[in-house]
């Protein structure tokens, strides 16, 4: 039996990382990670998915809000993007992935960086 929850996150993930691909055989490299989001969110809408820019995320702390981030971009109100642009990335950046899927109470991140010649691509899940 196929589960069809998976198998629609399978497909936005899929249709996600094929559009950073796009971005990086166009773009390559050395670019500022506010230009890969605007070009990733155009090739996103373009493929026809529902893209939040800036997607803003609330932390709460028993009851009261703590803090407010923006994750770069929220695909079909079920995946979180975060763009980086750097040489390498750490376990901080994958940190705040999961900081972020706990406050936006979300599952699943894709990290992605563009800053080396082939994009890298992390999946990152979070289990409540």
């Amino acid at each position: 039996m196929v589960n069809n929850n998976n198998t629609n996150l399978n497909y936005l993930t899929e249709k996600i990382i094929g559009s950073a691909f796009e971005v990086s055989n166009v773009l390559g490299c050395g670019f500022l990670e506010k230009v890969y989001e605007r070009a990733l969110v155009e090739e996103l809408i373009a493929a026809g998915l529902k893209v939040q820019a800036q997607y803003p995320i609330t932390v709460v702390y028993k009851g009261k809000t703590v803090g407010n981030f923006f994750a770069d971009i929220l695909v079909e109100q079920r995946i979180l993007v975060e763009l980086k642009a750097l040489n390498y990335l750490d376990n901080n950046h994958k940190a705040q992935c999961l900081n972020y899927l706990k406050a936006s109470k979300l599952n699943l991140c894709l990290l992605i960086n563009f800053g080396k010649p082939k994009v890298e691509i992390k999946r990152i899940i979070y289990n409540s």
